[in-house]
């Protein structure tokens, strides 16, 4: 068993091409001899995003804080609010915008444990 408290888990600015102020932590992945997924946190500040892509895994997302827009490969904004769920099919084009001039948008990740 292991308990992680999301304050004490280094946060790394997201270095890839495209993202604007957005932020990374992982609390809990197969470093901490999770079986099967990875669970990451992103904070997108105010009127950051992360980078417009895709992979061949799926994602699922839980908003914890905060507003903004989920962009499809079609590139419409969908709005996504605190307890919103979002599931980001394989190979689906993406990005995560914060649409508040004031607050964060925090969001967890959860991949599978060979992708992070």
């Amino acid at each position: 068993m292991n308990i992680v408290t999301l304050n004490q888990v280094e946060k790394k600015e997201v270095n890839m091409k495209g993202a604007n102020k957005a932020f990374k932590q992982v609390p809990l992945s197969r470093e901490d001899g999770a079986p099967v997924y990875s669970y990451r946190v992103f904070t997108v500040e105010p009127g950051g995003f992360t980078p417009y892509h895709q992979h061949d895994y799926e994602h699922m997302n839980y908003i914890i804080e905060g507003h903004g827009v989920l962009v499809n490969e079609k590139g419409e904004e969908q709005k996504i609010k605190k307890g919103d769920f979002a599931l980001v099919l394989p190979n689906e084009k993406h990005q995560y915008r914060n649409k508040s001039k004031d607050k964060p948008l925090v969001l967890i990740c959860g991949v599978p444990k060979q992708f992070e």
